[in-house]
């Protein structure tokens, strides 16, 4: 049985995303993601104003009147949430950590594409598959991926994008928007990430706190890796030590970003200090105006 308090925690993240949604993204989504092509809806009478182009020759000849065929988008797109709950996502110098922001934020692409009859599934991995759930459309299973996101206690503590990527390229056929959400502490994974986005749409959705660029000056503190539970003591008082910590930290953000690039994949950034609202927002108006 869920708990209460989680149970109260996804109605909370349900009202704010589908306010959100409703207010802000989502003309920006259904403007982003176009579907998958267009398919033919029926032949009609030609009406001033109409483009000659789309003049059906045959049924014009036959009939002796102009008619026009006439087509729609086919919308009905999938998209899979693949997300990282390796322990590098239990931390936070803010108010909420890595994991939560990953949530709310996978919530509210949920709600945007379940708002314009899309398909969701979702893929939960450490360094292996942790949880998968096929994609489907409407309100109840979106209520249920948001329940995984923020209850599921993965078994494993480490990370391995490459294995996640590699199993979303085997069960998922059809060509497909994915998200990728992690803070990409993890290494070897750029050819399978290449051979996804040819298949699919994918966008890179970096979570990062601002601890991880610049440490405050508190004198000596234990820095733990999460995921390995290796710990090392570090006097921050020392200003080279601070200096080097945010350098090497600006060159890993950096080398990540041009990476991306390189692979034509998008890479949206978001801190755990600021609104994710911001820079998914920009994201879609970017995406849009580029396509």
């Amino acid at each position: 049985m869920i708990p209460k308090e989680l149970l109260k925690k996804i109605r909370r993240i349900q009202i704010f995303t589908n306010r959100m949604v409703n207010d802000i993204l989502a003309g920006e989504y259904h403007s982003t993601f176009k579907g998958s092509g267009i398919e033919f809806d029926e032949v009609r009478e030609y009406q001033p104003g109409d483009d000659v182009r789309s003049i059906d020759w045959n049924v014009t000849a036959r009939t002796g009147t102009p008619h026009i065929k006439r087509f729609i988008e086919e919308r009905e797109l999938t998209v899979m949430l693949m997300v990282d709950v390796s322990s590098s996502g239990y931390f936070g110098s803010t108010d909420k950590l890595k994991n939560e922001i990953a949530a709310e934020l996978c919530a509210l692409l949920a709600f945007s594409a379940i708002h314009n009859n899309d398909k969701v599934g979702l893929i939960i991995f450490t360094d292996r598959i942790e949880q998968f759930v096929p994609p489907k459309k409407g309100k109840k299973h979106v209520l249920r991926v948001i329940r995984e996101l923020l209850y599921f206690q993965p078994q494993r503590r480490k990370t391995d994008i490459e294995l996640g990527i590699a199993y979303l390229n085997r069960v998922l056929t059809r060509k497909s928007v994915v998200f990728l959400v992690s803070d990409f502490l993890s290494e070897g994974y750029e050819r399978a990430l290449r051979v996804a986005n040819r298949k699919h749409d994918v966008i890179g959705v970096n979570i990062v706190d601002p601890r991880e660029f610049e440490l405050p000056a508190l004198g000596f503190i234990e820095l733990m890796d999460a995921e390995t539970g290796e710990s090392i003591i570090v006097d921050t008082h020392d200003a080279g030590l601070r200096k080097g910590f945010s350098l090497l930290s600006s060159e890993q953000m950096t080398k990540r970003k041009e990476l991306f690039r390189s692979m034509g994949v998008d890479l949206i950034e978001i801190r755990t200090d600021q609104p994710y609202s911001d820079p998914l927002l920009r994201f879609f108006r970017m995406r849009e105006k580029r396509h």
